[in-house]
């Protein structure tokens, strides 16, 4: 499964408000694609329920958010723990993934 901290919970929150997306209306989708410098890189958007599929996707329901993941990416992705980093020197989400055997310098993108 893959974990989203509570502060990452809030972002998303946030933006979901922001935007004027509910959890009946949108999930965020977590994925990899191929590419990058080490093989994979990280996906993640916001998706219309309308596109998920209980056959393809895994759906679960954290902090009041809606996460899927695809079949094929879940296989990468299990065990990781997104955060949401503040900082003054950078900001954004942050993966913490178990089944990284390599990543590049700049921490973009992942071998597994």
């Amino acid at each position: 499964m893959v974990t989203i901290t509570e502060k990452a919970a809030g972002e998303l929150r946030r933006f979901m408000s922001e935007n004027q997306f509910t959890p009946d209306t949108h999930v965020f989708r977590v994925g990899v694609a191929a590419g990058g410098c080490s093989g994979f890189s990280y996906k993640i958007t916001f998706d219309s329920t309308e596109n998920c599929d209980d056959n393809t996707d895994h759906l679960h329901d954290q902090h009041g958010i809606k996460v899927a993941i695809d079949r094929k990416s879940y296989l990468y992705l299990d065990g990781t723990v997104i955060d949401y980093y503040d900082g003054i020197e950078k900001r954004g989400f942050s993966f913490d993934n178990p089944n990284v055997v390599k990543s590049c310098g700049c921490g973009s993108s992942f071998q597994a």
